[in-house]
């Protein structure tokens, strides 16, 4: 067996020279940083990553793609402490492309983390042969290693796109542009132009799903609708059907944004038609979490007029938003996600459900993570409150130790600047029932849950958080 210190030392020379690491657990990607969320929460989000990665593994003829999926599985189980899988999917790599350096390199690293040295070294032999480091490399570092390398960062750029944990969109951008230079290497070392992605619908839809998220949503649907005119059925390419309905989805979202600030008409409601077309596909082929919930989303937005949306103008796509939203319930993750219990919370308050569209956004404000800067379920929660007292369905008691209890859990979630516009919103579409609310409250004997609620009110007249539209100059309040 090769003497350990040397083989580090040469793969530390080789590294230098070709800038490049096999291996995954080194990657500059949020899922090898120090988690910022609550231990609960990540293990939701790598879960979740791992049914969608899964499915992907399901469907996945070619080698070179179940391989780079595998290796994200064994990521995603070594760090929900699964050692066990993340090795047996590691191994299945190594089994199924023996050449893979990425394989051995993790190998090394899941076999460091259980204390078993005999084979972390072997690995790492294992490794150092196939980079041309070992004595015997003749026979093992052949023709093939540019190849090999270019496998490899091929596999981690990958990964990149798979990342868990961005706590922006710009955090998220770098990220994926870290992933497009790992491609441009590969490239380099494959000494193959792009244009092999031309036939190779897998390759197409990472592409489209890396400019989706970097906001080039044209390229995207041009990408999409190249890989489905080399593959249009739903059950082998279901990628590109998702993506193509995300970025109608995006698309409507963004014009409607634009419309409620007086920045233009009316949002197209055929993106929303373009979107189930494509979503519907896919949910017949190849159901799953993501699917319902993306495909409910949809029918929530057919469902509701555009600038008023607790008007129904569709109630069966309402009934069928529910429909998905239920069965994405019924999955083992469905109850942890806050966007799912926030969807089906608006469409039970469009239904006059108010007191289980209550508990929906409940639900959300407890699901959202700490430092959450989309308030809107508590927001939410606060109206569906509100609408329950003013038809006689709360008492004043009730709504005033509702609130209380609410508010206090809200400060201590969301950051003051985004809850102020939260409860700011609240006020300028509810304004008598706000004061209507603060009089019981008084009447309560609860003056300083008054004043904790009409201090962000009062700042919304010095011009701070107000959006288009707001009233200026409002007087204060004194209780």
């Amino acid at each position: 067996m090769a003497d350990p210190e040397a083989v580090a030392e040469d793969l530390d020379a080789l590294i230098d020279d070709l800038d490049y690491l096999p291996g995954h657990f080194h990657l500059e990607m949020q899922l090898n940083f120090e988690p910022r969320s609550p231990a609960s929460l990540r293990a939701r989000d790598l879960k979740l990553q791992r049914e969608g990665l899964r499915q992907e593994l399901a469907l996945a003829a070619a080698l070179p793609r179940r391989s780079a999926v595998r290796h994200l599985l064994g990521a995603c189980a070594f760090y929900l402490e699964e050692l066990d899988e993340a090795r047996e999917s590691f191994l299945q790599v190594a089994r199924e492309d023996p050449g893979n350096l990425n394989a051995w390199a993790n190998l090394a690293h899941v076999y460091g983390r259980l204390g078993q040295e005999e084979e972390e070294e072997a690995c790492a032999a294992r490794l150092a042969g196939l980079m041309g480091l070992a004595a015997d490399a003749d026979s093992e570092a052949d023709g093939d290693a540019h190849a090999r390398a270019a496998r490899c960062l091929a596999e981690q750029g990958y990964a990149h796109g798979f990342d868990v944990g961005c706590a922006s969109p710009e955090e998220r951008a770098r990220v994926l542009a870290a992933g497009i230079t790992l491609y441009d290497k590969a490239l380099s070392y494959g000494q193959q132009a792009i244009e092999i992605a031309k036939d190779q619908p897998p390759i197409l839809n990472r592409l489209a799903k890396i400019f989706h998220f970097l906001g080039k949503q044209d390229m995207a649907i041009g990408t999409c609708n190249m890989a489905l005119d080399i593959l249009r059925d739903p059950e082998l390419n279901w990628q590109a059907y998702c993506t193509r309905a995300k970025v109608h989805v995006r698309a409507y979202l963004h014009d409607l944004e634009r419309v409620k600030m007086g920045l233009g008409g009316m949002p197209d409601r055929n993106h929303l038609a373009c979107a189930k077309a494509d979503l519907e596909e896919v949910v017949k082929v190849c159901p799953g979490l993501k699917t319902y919930l993306d495909i409910g989303q949809v029918y929530y937005y057919m469902g509701v007029d555009a600038m008023r949306e607790l008007l129904a103008v569709d109630e069966a796509a309402l009934n069928q938003a529910l429909v998905f939203l239920a069965k994405a319930g019924e999955l083992e993750l469905g109850a942890t996600l806050p966007e799912l219990q926030l969807l089906r919370g608006k469409c039970l308050r469009i239904k006059g459900e108010e007191a289980n569209a209550a508990a929906c956004f409940k639900r959300v404000v407890e699901l959202d993570d700490a430092g959450c800067s989309h308030p809107e379920g508590f927001g939410c929660l606060l109206e569906a409150l509100l609408a329950q007292w003013s038809q006689a369905q709360l008492s004043d008691g009730e709504l005033g130790r509702e609130v209380d209890a609410w508010l206090r859990r809200a400060q201590g979630k969301y950051p003051a600047a985004r809850l102020r516009q939260e409860l700011q919103r609240v006020w300028r579409g509810h304004t008598g029932e706000v004061l209507g609310l603060a009089r019981a409250l008084v009447a309560q004997g609860r003056p300083a849950l008054v004043r904790l609620l009409f201090e962000t009110m009062e700042r919304e007249g010095e011009g701070e958080g107000a959006g288009a539209g707001a009233p200026r100059g409002r007087r204060a309040f004194s209780f």
